[in-house]
């Protein structure tokens, strides 16, 4: 009876990073100087795309287009948690926040749909080079763009509304950043079983699904270098997927951590922190990668 007596609520109240002042202002600086860098780095990236023939080949189309989701998917949250850091009491209305969630699940599943595809650009690549230029023609790459851009787009859209259906009692303190939908059940005065089990279904299909297929094009890339005779041949081929395998195991890693398991049975502090890694840190670490672990993106840069 007692979560039924609770007063109904029409907003959220995102706990603090800290109680003191200075510290806030040290972590709105710190994640300031990360989302700018973020932003600049994605952005140069589509950039130097765009502007340079010689990238204009199916694995740098992927790259820009995965690029441009890390420009929206950082904007999505960073700019509201930066808000928070300055203000005395970070406020979401409960409309807002599963806005929030469904922009955020769609980039975080078109990024996955896409890595997926990058991984096929690798297959086709070495697998089957004489077939390349028409497994992934100019069409058929804008067509694959599209689909993984609408995929995304559909996928939060039934647990988004399960979402507006749910009624929410105080407390109504998030102990987040953003409003991960763990967050959001936790604050639920109605019973959520059958909703969580939705999107962890949802969620568990989406994620792993993706790493399946990404494995197994990976699988038949591996039996074709160790076919190679020549040690050199191996080494260069294998460099054309170091900077997306460095990408793939970083997001999918954490995406796993946090959504492909039963999120209730673990504390938030420690989803903050997996958070922070997943939808801040890496948008900044991709374009490094890139241009790093890149030559022809590199060269283009200077």
């Amino acid at each position: 009876m007692e979560r039924f007596n609770r007063t109904l609520v029409t907003e959220f109240v995102f706990l603090r990073f800290s109680n003191s002042p200075r510290l806030q202002l040290l972590f709105f600086s710190l994640f300031l100087l990360v989302y700018v860098s973020s932003l600049v780095g994605n952005a140069l990236i589509v950039l130097i795309v765009a502007l340079d023939g010689c990238l204009h080949t199916p694995m740098y189309f992927f790259i820009s287009n995965f690029s441009l989701v890390e420009f929206w998917y950082t904007t999505v949250t960073i700019p509201k948690m930066l808000a928070n850091f300055l203000s005395p009491q970070g406020v979401i209305s409960v409309p807002s926040c599963i806005t929030q969630y469904y922009f955020f699940f769609f980039l975080a599943a078109t990024k996955l749909f896409i890595l997926t595809t990058m991984a096929f650009d690798r297959y086709a690549a070495i697998c089957r080079p004489l077939h390349y230029p028409l497994l992934l023609s100019s069409q058929t790459c804008g067509t694959l763009a599209g689909v993984c851009w609408s995929m995304g787009f559909l996928c939060p859209m039934f647990p988004s509304f399960l979402l507006t259906q749910i009624s929410f009692c105080t407390p109504n303190q998030i102990n987040h950043f953003f409003c991960d939908v763990d967050q959001i059940f936790r604050l639920s005065c109605t019973d959520t079983y059958a909703i969580q089990a939705v999107g962890y279904a949802f969620s568990t299909v989406i994620i792993l699904g993706a790493l399946v297929f990404t494995m197994v094009s990976y699988a038949q890339i591996l039996a074709t270098i160790l076919a190679m005779t020549s040690a050199a041949a191996q080494r260069k081929t294998f460099s054309t997927c170091t900077a997306h395998l460095s990408v793939v195991t970083m997001y999918f890693g954490t995406l796993i951590f946090m959504y492909v398991r039963p999120a209730v049975k673990y504390e938030s502090n420690i989803n903050k922190i997996v958070a922070i890694f997943y939808s801040v840190i890496t948008p900044l670490l991709n374009p490094l990668i890139y241009m790093l672990c890149n030559k022809d993106v590199n060269g283009a840069l200077k």
